[in-house]
């Protein structure tokens, strides 16, 4: 077994894992970090996004021994301090949950995307979230709470040159 040390969600973490071990399955097996879920474990689904230096990977697909120096974020490293990022508040305001399994590739993905896109059209949204797939058909609560967040996250920034 071989030794690595991952930056996730801020913390330096040593993990001994075989070299092949999928990073989902070292960051809800040994890592205890269980937002990422298993569900087709071929790429497909979305269900297992985290954000490796900032891009949305499917961590079914990477091995561990890819993302050493890499910084990771989960679902579990959004929010600070107990509260929500936008993205998270849009989603439980526009109702974008459902069963949950989901939820947290989507609020993953969706966040990159405004990150990337500040203000995104219906079509840029409908776009960026092909491909993480919901079980319960909550689309177009989805592409309603990336607008929310969008709008939220918009508000938050203060104008240039503003005080903070």
């Amino acid at each position: 077994m071989a030794h690595y040390l991952l930056h996730i969600n801020g913390a330096s973490l040593h993990v001994a894992a075989p070299s092949d071990e999928t990073l989902l399955s070292v960051l809800r097996n040994r890592l205890d970090l269980t937002g990422a879920k298993y569900g087709c474990g071929e790429g497909q689904c979305g269900a297992c996004t985290v954000l490796i230096d900032g891009v949305p990977t499917r961590s079914c697909l990477i091995p561990v021994s890819a993302v050493g120096g890499a910084k990771i974020v989960t679902i579990e490293g959004l929010g600070q301090d107990g509260q929500l990022t936008p993205v998270q508040q849009a989603f439980v305001e526009e109702g974008a949950l459902q069963c949950g399994y989901c939820t947290s590739g989507m609020v993953l993905r969706a966040t990159a995307l405004l990150r990337e896109t500040p203000q995104p059209g219906h079509e840029q949204i409908v776009h960026a979230m092909d491909g993480n797939l919901c079980r319960c058909g909550t689309y177009p609560r989805i592409v309603a709470a990336v607008q929310l967040a969008a709008r939220l996250q918009a508000r938050a920034v203060p104008p240039e040159g503003a005080r903070r």
